[in-house]
């Protein structure tokens, strides 16, 4: 049986038919649906974690107790998971153990554009690269497989493309489930110094096998054209990027195991080719290890090393003419994202940009509070960052900027990595002010529960924390609860929480508008009589508000009746029922 089916959709589908049993992840585009898949099965108990941290130690966990298991992740999150990765990489596994990294060229959904293979090589595990659904599924597959067979993690790379991309999958029957029994040993897993000395040599040996391996898996294969003038090293989306402008015109070595790299396959082929070009995106890694094994080959040189390619780069790149390739996003006209009609975070974000507040942000749909006209946010660094970051400024600037200055963290995001911050204010000790946009969702990946929804990934009722509690048991003695949508009251409790010598946490509670649960109330309406155009309704930027013929107007069919657009009006000119 076929199926069309996503990238992720297909990694989930890979874990099925291997029998995996344990999946933990933490939500980020483009790698969040493997997970919502992979929770559709009941053969596999999936849950959401606070971090990516918690949630690869989750998959080990799962592994030396004898299960398969996997965590899910994107390219930033494997930043947070890099500390029980490398160690992990020392121990090896039990059960086998996939971490899946999708990666995001060209930052559609990123604040930044690395590139995972860099923690394969730095880890020393070995890394699998799909270049569409179908090798999704199956290297998800393999990657159980060798991971059980070399005694290591493996590392499943995706990316923007490969994830959100669609081709056929052929359904297979899931294997039986093997659970491996747990043989104690404190000499491979517990890594105090003394053991951890002893598995280096380990991790070494087994990269060499991994060498070997490499040179004859069918993970790695060349497709010979009869002109062999120009020969084309590549992995990932980029083969399909080649095929489509180049066909079978030339050779073409695909690799689908990106770490370690082979030698003696790669030698042979640039041996066989007058010239040798790497088509990779982001960094040169499989183009630096050609150089390094003495080949002469072309890049970086041909191709950008920043963002994400596509056909018409790879045609222009290479002189291919007659063909006609689309410019991918380029023509393209401009839609800045935005915050939602009813958006629970606009009154908030008016409030601190009114009162010239100096705002330090964090991950989240409420990053738009950056964009015009509310333009509330001074910084963006990673997920947490605004906590930490508040502290540090405030310690810096001291009394001047106490006054002034604020931070906001969603409550997904603060379970995540805000709660070390804010530990850290109360014992440090700053008058610093932390706003818990809290719209009880995990709303920028496409409303995932948290540990504050009181829902677990399935929908059921699991245990909620409560985040006032929390906050005080924390060390901070003044939280308190506002609603964005009461403009009065949110601008209140921002000044007089600035204005105390001591830290706080101001809650800004409301469910976003988008939930299922939450329903609308009717739309709002302008009386173009009393609308002096003033334009100051249109300082929250909300979409459903525009002028037209020199008046305000909404349009009925985005506006949710939040009121918070009423309240900005000195005319009476908006209201219900008009």
């Amino acid at each position: 049986m076929k199926k069309l089916m996503l990238g992720n959709e297909a990694v989930a589908r890979g874990f099925l038919e291997a029998s995996c049993s344990v999946v933990s992840s933490y939500p980020g585009t483009p790698s969040t649906e493997i997970t919502e898949y992979a929770a559709k099965y009941d053969e596999i108990y999936c849950e959401w974690a606070p971090n990516e941290k918690v949630a690869c130690e989750v998959a080990f966990g799962a592994s030396l107790g004898g299960a398969r298991s996997a965590c899910c992740m994107k390219h930033v999150g494997l930043n947070v998971a890099a500390d029980p990765l490398f160690t992990m990489s020392y121990t090896g596994v039990n059960g086998g153990l996939v971490i899946c990294v999708a990666d995001d060229p060209g930052m559609h959904s990123s604040q930044n554009e690395q590139d995972s293979r860099h923690y394969a090589i730095a880890s020393k595990i070995p890394m699998l690269e799909p270049s569409d659904s179908r090798e999704a599924k199956e290297f998800a597959k393999i990657a159980f497989e060798l991971s059980e067979q070399f005694d290591t993690p493996v590392l499943l790379r995706m990316c923007t493309r490969i994830a959100h991309s669609q081709c056929s999958v052929e359904l297979c029957e899931p294997q039986a489930a093997v659970k491996k029994e747990y043989v104690k040993n404190p000499q491979k897993y517990i890594m105090a110094p003394a053991n951890a000395i002893r598995r280096h040599p380990v991790v070494e040996e087994r990269t060499a096998k991994l060498v070997s391996f490499a040179e004859t898996t069918t993970l790695n294969r060349v497709e010979w054209a009869e002109d062999k003038k120009l020969g084309i090293i590549t992995s990932g989306t980029c083969y399909d990027y080649v095929k489509e402008v180049m066909g079978d015109s030339v050779s073409v070595m695909k690799l689908g195991l990106v770490n370690p790299l082979p030698v003696d396959i790669i030698k042979d082929f640039a041996s066989k080719v007058e010239r040798v070009i790497v088509i990779e995106e982001l960094d040169p890694v499989i183009e630096n290890h050609c150089k390094a094994l003495g080949i002469a080959v072309e890049g970086k040189s041909l191709l950008p090393i920043c963002g994400e390619f596509s056909q018409k780069i790879i045609a222009d790149a290479l002189g291919i003419k007659g063909k006609e390739f689309a410019a991918g996003l380029d023509n393209i006209p401009v839609r800045p994202p935005v915050m939602c009609s009813g958006c629970p975070h606009r009154g908030l974000f008016y409030v601190l940009s009114k009162n010239k507040l100096t705002v330090l942000g964090d991950i989240g749909c409420y990053t738009l509070g950056s964009a015009a006209p509310l333009t509330a946010i001074d910084s963006v660094l990673c997920m947490g960052a605004s906590v930490s970051g508040v502290h540090g400024f405030n310690k810096a600037r001291g009394e001047e900027s106490q006054n002034k200055t604020v931070c906001v963290i969603g409550d997904s995001t603060f379970m995540h990595s805000g709660m070390t911050g804010l530990a850290n204010i109360a014992y440090n000790g700053t008058n610093s002010t932390v706003i818990i946009v809290d719209n009880s969702i995990t709303g920028m990946t496409g409303h995932q529960q948290n540990p504050t929804t009181g829902y677990n990934i399935k929908g059921d009722p699991a245990t909620k924390i409560d985040l006032e509690a929390l906050c005080k048991a924390l060390g901070i003695n003044r939280v308190r609860v506002v609603d964005p949508y009461d403009l009065k009251a949110t601008e209140a409790a921002v000044k007089e929480e600035i204005a105390v010598n001591e830290p706080s946490v101001i809650i800004s509670r409301r469910p976003c508008a988008l939930l299922k649960y939450v329903k609308a109330k009717p739309a709002l309406k302008i009386d173009s009589e009393k609308c002096r155009s003033c334009k100051a309704c249109m300082r929250i930027g909300c979409p459903a508000i525009s002028m037209k013929d020199g008046k305000a107007v909404i349009d009925a069919t985005q506006c949710v009746g939040c009121g918070v657009c009423e309240q900005l009006c000195a005319f009476g000119a908006i209201g219900g029922d008009m």
